[in-house]
C-alpha cells in the first residue's frame, strides 16, 4: 500500500509520497516512490508511483532507456518529450509495453497488473500540468476546480484536501495541508509510513525549489502531527452537543 498526492495551485506544484512497501506483515521495506527527471531551465518532472513495485521499476527504466515513438519508430525518453501531454503519453506507452511483456507471467501466477502514477511538472515555456495515469496507460489531467490528485490509499487524506485546498491556495500552505493528509492516512493505515519524500516546484522556473525527505523524528513533522491532533480535539469540544435525546426540547 502507498499514498501519494499532487497539488497544483496557481504558484506551482507540490508532490508528496510515502516510501513504505509491503508483501505481508513480515515483509515491509522502504523504496522511493517519488522520482525526479530534471534539466534545470529546460524541464522539471516529478513522477510518483503506486502499485506493483516490479512494474513501476520496469516503467521507470523504460522512461530513461526509451520507448518506441509510433510516429517515428525511434526510441523516445522522458527527456525527449516536447510537452507534458506527450510525456504523459510516453508513460502510458511504457505501462502498456510492460504489460505486454509480463502478461503471461502475471496470469500464470494469478496476479493483478496494478500500477498508477501521478505525473506533474513543466517543460520549457509550456503549461505546468498534473496527471493521473492508470494501469491501462490512459490518464486524466488535474483542473483548477479540483486542484489535487491522489493515488494509493487516498480515502483518509481526501477530506482535509477537499476542505482546505483551492487553486488560489499559497503553495506552502498546500504543502502543509498535503502533509496533514499524509499524517491522517498514516494514522489510519499501517501500510503507509515514513520516510516521506516531497518536492515543491514553482511555476515557470523549470527547477525544483524544494526536494526533501522527512525522516522519523523530524521536529517539524512531529509538531504538525501534534498540532493537528490538538486542533481536532479543540474543534470537537467547541461544537455544541447534538440537540437529540431524552429531555431535549
Amino acid at each position: 500500500m502507498t499514498y501519494c498526492v499532487g497539488i497544483l495551485v496557481e504558484e506551482g506544484l507540490v508532490m508528496i509520497a510515502d516510501t513504505r512497501t509491503n508483501a505481508g506483515l513480515d515483509d515491509i521495506s522502504t523504496y522511493r516512490k517519488l522520482h525526479m527527471f530534471t534539466k534545470p531551465g529546460e524541464r522539471v518532472l516529478a513522477l510518483a508511483s503506486a502499485g506493483n513495485l516490479s512494474v513501476t521499476q520496469s516503467v521507470l527504466s523504460l522512461l530513461t532507456e526509451g520507448v518506441e515513438d509510433p510516429d517515428t519508430g525511434k526510441p523516445e525518453t522522458i527527456y525527449d518529450a516536447p510537452t507534458m501531454f506527450r510525456a504523459a503519453q510516453l508513460i502510458g506507452r511504457a505501462i502498456r509495453k510492460v504489460r505486454a511483456i509480463e502478461r503471461a507471467g502475471f496470469e500464470a501466477a494469478q496476479l493483478r497488473f496494478e500500477v498508477s502514477f501521478l505525473f506533474g511538472g513543466q517543460i520549457g515555456d509550456g503549461p505546468m500540468r498534473l496527471y493521473m495515469i492508470y494501469s491501462a496507460g490512459n490518464f486524466i489531467a488535474c483542473s483548477q476546480d479540483a486542484p489535487f490528485l491522489q493515488i494509493g490509499e487516498h480515502k483518509y487524506g481526501k477530506p482535509i484536501l477537499d476542505r482546505a485546498v483551492t487553486f488560489k491556495t499559497d503553495i506552502y500552505d498546500a504543502l502543509k495541508v498535503g502533509l496533514v493528509s499524509m499524517d491522517s492516512t498514516m494514522r489510519s493505515n499501517l501500510g503507509v509510513g515514513l520516510p516521506i519524500d516531497l518536492t515543491v516546484i514553482r511555476r515557470n522556473t523549470c527547477d525544483t525549489e524544494v526536494l526533501h525527505r522527512i525522516e522519523a523524528g523530524e521536529p517539524y513533522f512531529h509538531d504538525l502531527r501534534e498540532r493537528w491532533s490538538a486542533a481536532l480535539r479543540a474543534a470537537h469540544r467547541a461544537i455544541p452537543r447534538p440537540p437529540y435525546g431524552p429531555g431535549v426540547k
